[in-house]
């Protein structure tokens, strides 16, 4: 090995597998590491800390892997500056430039250290400012412009992995992050208990939703969620805001009789009859506006002020007036609504679920309800650490959470 720096590693790092993993990562990197220093934790409590060696054939690997590690809390012991390269080209980094984590993130400018804002998965590192005394934010690839000053080493970043807390005990039955056979009542509540904690602080309810909300049967204790005031903010595609809007019309979903359960005659036309009509009003807000949208989920977040983004797929008919077709553009729409959020519910949706995920940062507490297995492990697959997953019907769930918060909903069930 060429090329060396010394990193240090502070947790619990041997019952959580934390230093096993960081091993893990320095070995696929085609590094090597020297163990330097390994205080363990006397009692189950305290942390354990880690000083080690890496290195690496040249200098460019070693930076990756630094950046690889860092991700898991190894942190070089010296720090050093940030290296700062300008853009050349619009919407491509520097080579070389720090790929982000969702994780909290510092960078050390003029000697102290600059909180990174809005922490996001695989985004540069953006200096605003003197280099001595600036900002540091996150920018995604397609943000970036000839000019802007992107970080360009792991020298003299950062990064503040979660906390584990240790189990009483080396074997826990049922106690993964993903839950399908647990309780479904305390599962209810502990999701409930996360969005009331949030609106006693001040913060927002993220909703991201799929049209198995609908199908299921779900809207109407879904409105009574938004009336309780626990949805500030719903992302969907074409397909939720569709069907809803088709359920009002029609009282079908997908052409079929939500009170009655089979197909209606020419129910297939239903949801493109109910596209033509938003799109002749204009926009949902119009709609609901001139009496032709009088009920579902989309006009409740309409009367009550809260705010909903749109973004299409290829896949879409219409599409309604209000959904992004340009990608591009729902993602600067879906950052914009990030501020102030503090939970966030993932309900019967793979695509936009992932997509979310990938600009949360890891504060941000999430849990994901779906049918399918793959949609709730997904998530923490693509580094989403906070994701908690809850394997269940979406219908029922929801249905169980409305009457957790709102009491009027309870009432009348």
């Amino acid at each position: 090995m060429q090329v060396t720096e010394t990193v240090e590693i502070t947790g619990h790092l041997m019952d959580s597998g934390l230093l096993s993993r960081v091993l893990d990562d320095i070995r696929g990197y085609g590094g090597e590491y020297t163990l330097d220093k390994f205080d363990l934790g006397y009692d189950k409590d305290d942390p354990s800390t880690v000083r080690m060696t890496v290195g690496a054939e040249d200098e460019e690997s070693l930076q990756r892997l630094l950046m690889r590690i860092q991700t898991k809390g190894a942190n070089l012991v010296d720090p050093g500056t940030p290296e700062i390269t300008e853009v050349s080209q619009d919407g491509v980094f520097p080579d070389g430039f720090y790929s982000t984590t969702n994780l909290p993130t510092s960078v050390r400018l003029g000697g102290h250290w600059v909180t990174v804002q809005n922490p996001e998965m695989d985004c540069g590192l953006l200096v605003e400012g003197d280099p001595e005394s600036g900002t540091v934010r996150t920018i995604p690839m397609s943000e970036v412009r000839a000019g802007m000053r992107i970080i360009t080493s792991a020298q003299g970043v950062r990064v503040t992995p979660p906390i584990v807390t240790s189990t009483e005990d080396g074997f826990g039955f049922m106690e993964s992050d993903v839950s399908s056979e647990k309780p479904q009542r305390v599962l209810v509540k502990q999701v409930a208990d996360g969005m009331r904690e949030a609106k006693a602080n001040g913060q927002k309810v993220l909703w991201v939703g799929g049209p198995g909300i609908v199908h299921t049967g779900a809207a109407p204790a879904m409105v009574a969620i938004v009336e309780a005031g626990y949805v500030d903010v719903l992302f969907a595609g074409n397909a939720l805001a569709t069907h809803d809007i088709e359920s009002s019309l029609y009282g079908t979903s997908l052409g079929v009789d939500l009170a009655r359960g089979r197909g209606v005659e020419h129910g297939h036309e239903h949801h493109i009859r109910a596209i033509n009509t938003i799109r002749k009003a204009g926009s949902i807000a119009a709609a609901v506006e001139q009496g032709v949208l009088t009920s579902g989920v989309m006009h409740a977040l309409v009367r009550q002020g809260k705010s909903f983004v749109l973004v299409g797929s290829v896949r879409d008919d219409g599409p309604l007036p209000d959904v992004y077709t340009d990608v591009l553009e729902g993602q600067r729409a879906m950052r914009a609504e990030l501020d102030g959020v503090g939970y966030c519910l993932m309900a019967a949706t793979m695509l936009h679920s992932v997509a979310t995920g990938n600009i949360l940062p890891a504060s941000i507490p999430l849990t994901c309800v779906d049918i399918n297995p793959a949609t709730v492990t997904k998530l923490a697959d693509r580094g989403s650490s906070q994701a908690r997953g809850i394997v269940t019907d979406v219908g029922l769930f929801i249905e169980h959470l409305a009457r957790e918060l709102s009491p009027s909903y309870a009432d009348m069930k």
